[in-house]
């Protein structure tokens, strides 16, 4: 068995909304645990595992000071995370251009009149 690729590992820890509502929280700048805990309704180890997921997956730093414990956002495993989305961009843009034109395709045939068959007269 294969372990998993820093990708796979920053995709399961992006899975959970906790886990993303975290990073929301640390985009704006580096926070205490405690602080981070704040709106959600679950005690601080629970954060805590949270928090070991995100530090694993590469997504935050956790230092220390004192009895302080701040996190910081990590970036790089998001701009990674960027870089595989993007590389299918050309394949939705693609597929959205062609569904563009079937759709104009459809609406003209609407707006055609129709002609009407003559009734063929059976003996």
């Amino acid at each position: 068995m294969h372990p998993p690729d820093n990708l796979s590992v920053t995709f399961a820890a992006l899975a959970d909304p906790t886990r993303r509502a975290i990073l929301a929280r640390l985009a704006s700048g580096e926070k205490p645990v405690k602080e981070l805990a704040e709106p959600f309704s679950m005690s601080l180890p629970a954060i805590s595992r949270h928090l070991k997921v995100l530090s694993k997956a590469g997504l935050i730093e956790q230092g220390r000071n004192a009895q302080w414990r701040p996190c910081r956002l990590r970036a790089q495993p998001l701009k990674d995370v960027s870089k595989w989305v993007e590389s299918y961009r050309k394949f939705w843009e693609e597929s959205f251009d062609r569904l563009e034109i079937y759709l104009k395709e459809m609406q003209a045939a609407e707006k055609r009149p129709r002609r009407r068959t003559a009734r063929r007269k059976t003996k």
